[in-house]
């Protein structure tokens, strides 16, 4: 049976998505170009055609997985309910206790990133687009007199500070927190920084 054409800007997704999957198992340090190619069946050399050093491959696939996850974030923002909702949704969907995936390949991102200039990049500009998307939203919901918050930039960056750090404690020491206890935390925590009682969160997800 004759392989299947793909056109170029299908096979560099085809490409990332293996190097994201790749990445997630075996870790950026130990992936080698032959990994993925293998993973497609394919030759290294097309590999190195689309993307010529593995450092460049990994910053692409690191950006690949960003834009996914934006996209996923946008869709729950702009829902056409309250602001309260759509943040607590967001918040949740991320929280290393929701429903995103993925938590172990940003662990990676943020370890290599301290050696790889271009992952630098990548991770810092989706987070500064993560804390901007909430800032916004929190914005929404003070001027529609849902909650109070001073700095809703301050409120995002202290938001997103302990999503991440939660994530490395589930990722790495698997155990140490229970889920359950690490939601109770995430839910205080915005009840807080929003001047609400915590049971304003409770209810049916949006």
């Amino acid at each position: 049976m004759a392989r299947v054409r793909l056109s170029v800007p299908e096979r560099r997704e085809a490409l990332l998505r293996a190097a994201v999957e790749q990445i997630e198992a075996r870790g950026v340090a130990a992936v080698r170009i032959a990994d993925v190619a293998s993973a497609l069946g394919v030759s290294n050399a097309l590999v190195l055609y689309h993307f010529s050093t593995k450092e460049k491959l990994m910053a692409a696939a690191f950006a690949f997985a960003a834009e996914g996850d934006l996209a996923h974030l946008r869709k729950l923002l702009s829902r056409r309910t309250t602001a309260l909702r759509r943040l607590r949704s967001a918040v949740r969907w991320y929280a290393p206790t929701g429903q995103a995936k993925g938590w172990r390949l940003w662990v990676e991102g943020w370890a290599a990133s301290l050696r790889e200039p271009a992952l630098r990049e990548v991770t810092g500009n989706l987070d500064d687009r993560w804390k901007a998307a909430l800032a916004e939203v929190i914005s929404e919901g003070v001027a529609a007199g849902e909650f109070a918050c001073p700095d809703p930039p301050a409120t995002a960056l202290r938001l997103t500070a302990l999503l991440d750090g939660l994530a490395v404690q589930l990722t790495s020491y698997a155990g140490k927190v229970p889920r359950a206890r690490a939601q109770e935390w995430v839910d205080e925590a915005l009840a807080r920084e929003l001047g609400l009682e915590r049971g304003a969160l409770s209810g049916r997800e949006d």
